[in-house]
């Protein structure tokens, strides 16, 4: 199951479902149906039981799925064996808010350092994260394993930013910078433009509003 490549659109569902029925679990519920998962995730019953059941999971028509069992498929999915190294590059801001984000979160995909040019930054505790000046960051990945980074620096550093992260092992960047990164074809690149969102969603604010006066 380790071996099979899921389409993009299935692992964001996989990681939705798991918050989802991670909240259910802590409000005490045992299981969940299908028609449920499908309503708190807005897609199909069909949907849901065929993400199921391209997991290797199966579930009852009576009673439903397992939730605790569920999950625990779900993390054989989404979380390789050793849990995965997380660096953040940028700690101003949105550095800092993405920190406190995860501070407050039980992940099981730690950040485990950060690093800055700010050398205020250097040596401090911040939200639980230890941070390090920028020109820490080749030893610091020579030393250790780290396949994810997180690129929150400004737009003109964040190639730069991109290229040390990727020679030093990392094969996935999470990028907050406002550029397209250049990067080889073996490294996965999520692009989080908080601008375009929020363009995105005033116009559809926009539309809405008209369609109501209409």
């Amino acid at each position: 199951m380790k071996n099979v490549e899921f389409p993009d659109p299935t692992i964001e569902r996989l990681c939705c479902y798991r918050r989802i029925l991670s909240a259910l679990l802590a409000a005490g519920h045992a299981r969940v149906y299908s028609h449920e998962l499908a309503a708190a995730q807005r897609v199909t019953p069909a949907q849901v039981r065929r993400d199921v059941m391209l997991i290797g999971y199966s579930g009852s028509p009576v009673k439903g799925y397992d939730i605790a069992g569920l999950l625990d498929r779900i993390g054989e999915i989404l979380d390789p064996p050793g849990g995965v190294g997380v660096v953040l590059v940028g700690v101003g801001y949105l550095g800092r808010a993405l920190l406190a984000y995860f501070a407050g979160r039980k992940s099981p995909i730690p950040v485990v350092a950060a690093f800055d040019v700010a050398p205020e930054t250097s040596g401090q505790l911040i939200h639980g994260c230890h941070c390090y000046h920028i020109d820490e960051l080749s030893s610091f990945l020579s030393r250790r394993s780290i396949l994810v980074g997180i690129v929150a620096v400004p737009a003109e550093a964040a190639q730069k930013t991109a290229r040390e992260l990727i020679d030093g092992g990392v094969r996935a960047l999470l990028n907050f910078a406002p550029v397209q990164l250049d990067v080889p074809q073996n490294v996965y690149v999520e692009n989080v433009d908080i601008a375009v969102s929020l363009e995105k969603t005033a116009f559809f604010a926009q539309s809405m509003s008209l369609e109501k006066e209409d």
